[in-house]
């Protein structure tokens, strides 16, 4: 189990100490992480942004419309287009698309592929905000959740379009990623509470038997994974405590 030290509650003023923007700040210049988020203006993209802040990262939001983010710098620009040399100098790239209309699913791989094609043979990270349909429900990992039967239609199309952006990011060896899944109940409006539980390829429950966790628990999550550049080219997920 993983507690965030940047947890919820100490954001709602509770413990002593400096900030997690002091302590950031505390640090020396050339450790400062550096990292871009990639359609930072959505739910999860701006919860990371405002969460790598806090932290002391230097931070880039890239959108196709004027940020809306606490992001020090903007970038206006298209996942679909952004360019290798506008990516250089970060010490990771946040992947946040997302999509889903029936028009907009194409984006979840299309934005993986294009953002891994432009980082190949860098040193920069790509994380990218998953989905949990892609979950192993077996030891064996021959089925994943989207295809047992309780499943819900409504989101199939969803998972199928993250499981086509982990699976063209498996076959990639000339790339640093990392993939982020959330447990099976993301909750937009969940509790943050900074605590959560690193898991790996299987839907893991929690001590209650759930699979649940907050956007916001998950943006701790993810950028607790930016910070010290674990789990390259794996599958990693998180579930609440």
């Amino acid at each position: 189990m993983h507690q965030s030290p940047y947890c919820c509650k100490r954001q709602k003023g509770g413990g002593a100490g400096p900030s997690p923007v002091e302590k950031g700040n505390a640090m020396s210049q050339n450790n400062t992480k550096k990292i871009a988020v990639v359609a930072a203006n959505g739910r999860v993209g701006s919860l990371v942004v405002a969460e790598a802040v806090r932290r002391g990262f230097d931070v880039t939001a890239i959108a196709r419309e004027e940020s809306r983010t606490q992001a020090q710098h903007f970038l206006k620009g298209d996942a679909l287009t952004i360019g290798r040399d506008q990516l250089e100098g970060f010490d990771a790239v946040v992947d946040a698309v997302g999509g889903w209309s029936e028009d907009t699913l194409h984006l979840i791989p299309d934005a993986a592929k294009h953002l891994a094609d432009a980082l190949a043979g860098t040193e920069v990270r790509l994380v990218v905000v998953g989905g949990a349909g892609s979950l192993f429900v077996d030891p064996e990992h021959t089925v994943t959740l989207a295809q047992t039967p309780e499943f819900p239609d409504a989101f199939k199309g969803v998972a199928g379009a993250h499981q086509q952006a982990l699976d063209a990011l498996r076959g990639r060896d000339d790339v640093r990623w990392t993939y982020v899944s959330p447990a099976a109940d993301f909750q937009v409006e969940g509790e943050c509470t900074g605590e959560y539980t690193l898991a790996g390829e299987e839907l893991t429950p929690n001590a209650k038997g759930e699979s649940t966790i907050s956007y916001t628990d998950y943006a701790i999550a993810l950028v607790d994974e930016v910070e010290p550049g674990e789990h390259i080219r794996e599958r990693i997920s998180v579930v609440s405590k």
